[in-house]
């Protein structure tokens, strides 16, 4: 996110005029004018220098548009506050695929590179924030997303920080909210996703460590289907039951941070699945997964390693199959050469085994790089080379690779600055063997080659 706040920059620019017309009688207008340039020089770096800083947090902009536990010296902004994510553009399709994926894949949408490989959608949020007179900070959250026809309700909560003496950041929420859904934006991967509703407490301080704890539930949702109507040919209803309530499927959530080994940041999730009478006896199932992030940042860049074991479950607890069990691992980071050369890159292990199905078990390896030069703080030009394999343990493995060549216009140098407008053209090759032997109509070899202009956002 990066909030650009002008009342800084006006009111130093008032207070030099103000200046001027007080010195006015002993000073040239030359030197009136070196005063106010002066100030509004010093206006301008201390905004650069609060939009590098949020920079350098490395927050996830695209999954936590908004970063909502306040801090108590939070200063109150007047009205609304609008922020989210976006991406929509044109992706014209010249090959068999629109967009390239090699079929198995079970970590992220675009688990062979993410540039010019995504689909159009956005995540719109108004926000409110009051401060009391004791001083504790509340806010209020709306989220609406759109990844695909239908809009929905993703966020409807509200929280409270500067409560508690003893732990004056400690932010309390209830309400639905996107919910531990650590993600790796180079491949477009939750590898944990529990968003529903309920209740929690972030940034408990205990110790000089921070802990979040929450308890959440799955919404209730249902399978829309295009519906047969003479007199609305394009009307959509829902199987299943739908409400706003929750399914029977929750969550305990935990994430231990602020952790410091030496230069390496560490944190650890543990999470643990259950169900409601809501779901039939013969069905509820108990799951539970760890987590652990290592991450060290340098002037460099930052490197991360990310651990993951699921028992019952894969990325989410909520979603639970008897005796399955899966591993995820993988490296990534970025590293800057020089100010305008740049590197991102990700490699990545996924194992899933059914105990009870060999059929479908596989493991997942897949590699992505993505070098980027900016030529200026407007003009930059990436390429993106990405090669996955899915190996199953019976009927052979699929395969493929990509490779993506983007022109790009952005309001700032580095890969961090958004918005951007993205002119690309992307090729690449996926060999579906195992799917083919098992369906002789299938065709193994898929040839892509797509072209497209979009813009991407956050705000």
């Amino acid at each position: 996110m990066k909030t650009v706040k002008t009342i800084p920059l006006a009111m130093a620019i008032i207070t030099a005029l103000c200046s001027v017309s007080v010195l006015a009688q002993e000073f040239t207008q030359e030197q009136i004018d070196a005063i106010v340039a002066k100030a509004v020089d010093k206006a301008l770096a201390e905004r650069q220098a609060k939009i590098t800083a949020a920079a350098d947090k490395k927050v996830d902009v695209i999954t936590d548009p908004q970063t909502t536990a306040a801090s108590p010296d939070l200063a109150i902004p007047f009205g609304l506050k609008f922020s989210g994510y976006a991406r929509y553009g044109s992706h014209f399709q010249a090959g068999d695929q629109k967009y390239v994926g090699v079929e198995g894949s079970y970590n992220g949408a675009s688990a062979i590179g993410r540039l010019g490989n995504e689909s159009n959608g956005g995540e719109f949020q108004l926000s409110k924030a009051f401060k009391s007179d004791r001083g504790a900070i509340w806010d209020i959250n709306v989220m609406f997303d759109h990844w695909s026809d239908e809009v929905n309700l993703k966020k409807a909560y509200a929280g409270v920080t500067n409560v508690f003496e003893s732990n004056p950041n400690a932010y309390i929420w209830a309400g639905r909210d996107f919910h531990q859904r650590p993600q790796q934006g180079i491949n477009d991967y939750f590898w944990m996703n529990h968003d529903g509703q309920g209740a929690g407490v972030k940034n408990l301080a205990i110790g000089g460590i921070q802990f979040d704890v929450a308890t959440v539930s799955q919404v209730k949702s249902c399978s829309p289907e295009v519906s047969a109507d003479e007199t609305n040919p394009s009307r959509i209803t829902c199987t299943g039951s739908s409400d706003t309530g929750d399914d029977g499927h929750y969550a305990l959530t935990t994430k231990t941070h602020g952790i410091k080994a030496g230069p390496i940041d560490v944190e650890v999730y543990a999470n643990y699945g259950f169900d409601s009478k809501a779901i039939d006896n013969d069905e509820q199932l108990d799951a539970w997964q760890g987590g652990l992030v290592l991450s060290h940042t340098n002037d460099s860049g930052v490197n991360k390693v990310i651990l993951r074991y699921s028992d019952n479950s894969d990325n989410s607890v909520y979603n639970k199959t008897d005796d399955l069990t899966t591993v995820y691992a993988s490296f990534e980071g970025s590293h800057k050469f020089t100010q305008q050369a740049q590197l991102d890159y990700l490699l990545a292990f996924h194992d899933y085994d059914d105990g009870k199905d060999n059929t479908d078990n596989r493991k997942n390896y897949a590699a992505i790089v993505r070098p980027m030069y900016f030529w200026n703080d407007v003009h930059s030009t990436w390429l993106e080379a990405g090669y996955q394999r899915v190996d199953y343990d019976q009927g052979g493995d699929n395969k493929g690779w990509k490779l993506t060549l983007s022109q790009n216009i952005a309001i700032g140098m580095g890969p961090e600055f958004r918005p951007m407008l993205r002119f690309y053209v992307t090729g690449g090759q996926v060999d579906n063997a195992h799917i083919a032997r098992a369906d002789a109509t299938s065709n193994e070899q898929l040839d892509s080659l797509n072209v497209g202009g979009m813009f991407e956002a956050w705000f």
